[in-house]
């Protein structure tokens, strides 16, 4: 994978781990509502967060 490649990964990667943030936060407000959703969510955030954890370290070890 280039530079280039790479650095639209990130972008992607990051827009879903934010956006699973949001979603983390959001059902966090409205709870006692949706209380069964909070695994779902949570795991769907913990692994948005991973992917783009590994994709920042790959990125630093291509560039380094």
């Amino acid at each position: 994978m280039d530079a280039e490649e790479l650095k639209t990964q990130l972008k992607k990667l990051n827009a879903k781990a934010t956006q699973a943030k949001m979603d983390l936060h959001d059902l966090s407000e409205e709870l006692p509502t949706n209380w069964e959703k909070i695994l779902e969510v949570a795991q769907r955030c913990h692994d948005a967060h991973a992917a783009l954890m590994e994709a920042r370290k790959a990125a630093a070890a291509a560039s380094a």
